[in-house]
């Protein structure tokens, strides 16, 4: 039975739905998948994760849509502005699993909270680091050997592209902060959305560029890192 209060997060997915797919910005069972895991994150965190998923969202649609052009000679092959489902699962899966724990153990509800923010916030920094440092980045650097190499190849880092990265972990860090209250926690997010970030840039240095693992098994590693992360900074601080 529906509610009232669940009235909005309701119109909200099936509006994402609808503009994702009108807007090609998804495949449908890219939207689908979507919809699935707001679902599922609402039922597990309420309006704070669904608030998270969404900013996410948001902030990757305009990430990935902004300067597109130029973008269009330096990206990889098989690289699309369409995401299919296994990139939504990528990016979100980890959060989905989180938010399941939280209603199937409501007894650690806060510890993992914390871990479906971090890997929200691995994921957003991962996709503005990728998307606006491959656009204003100046200088990129192999993230074993810190050596410069040609944009547009896997595990490079640059300076302006993790400073996005950590601008869109505060965004998902400052939601929970909203919700649960400012501390260090704040700070911690942060922190394992940028570990997580940087877990991804050497995951593509090593095991994507030798063809171990694809983007997507990239991905969500990275944001099972940032959990993880989340995870221990919940041990010490809790």
């Amino acid at each position: 039975m529906m509610y009232w209060k669940d009235l909005p997060v309701a119109v909200l997915l099936i509006a994402g739905v609808i503009f994702s797919i009108s807007t090609k910005r998804l495949t449908p069972s890219a939207a689908l998948t979507g919809f699935i895991c707001g679902v599922l994150l609402y039922l597990g965190s309420g309006y704070t994760g669904i608030i998270m998923l969404t900013l996410f969202f948001s902030l990757g649609t305009a990430a990935t849509s902004w300067g597109r052009s130029q973008k269009q000679g330096l990206e990889k092959p098989g690289d699309h502005t369409r995401r299919k489902y296994s990139q939504v699962l990528a990016n979100s899966g980890t959060a989905v699993i989180c938010a399941l724990g939280m209603l199937l153990l409501p007894q650690y509800a806060t510890i993992f909270l914390l871990m479906l923010s971090a890997s929200l916030a691995s994921a957003t920094a991962d996709t503005l680091s990728s998307e606006m440092g491959m656009l204003y980045g100046k200088n990129f650097y192999n993230c074993i050997t810190w050596k410069k190499e040609a944009r547009g190849m896997d595990g490079l880092v640059s300076l302006e592209g993790t400073l996005f990265g950590m601008a869109g972990a505060a965004v998902i860090a400052a939601v929970y902060a909203v919700a649960q209250g400012f501390n260090i926690v704040f700070i911690c997010i942060i922190i394992a959305g940028a570990a997580g970030n940087y877990a991804d840039s050497l995951l593509g240095a090593t095991l994507e560029r030798r063809g171990k693992l694809n983007n997507d098994s990239v991905n969500f590693l990275s944001t099972v890192f940032a959990a993880f992360i989340g995870l221990l900074f919940g041990f010490i601080f809790r």
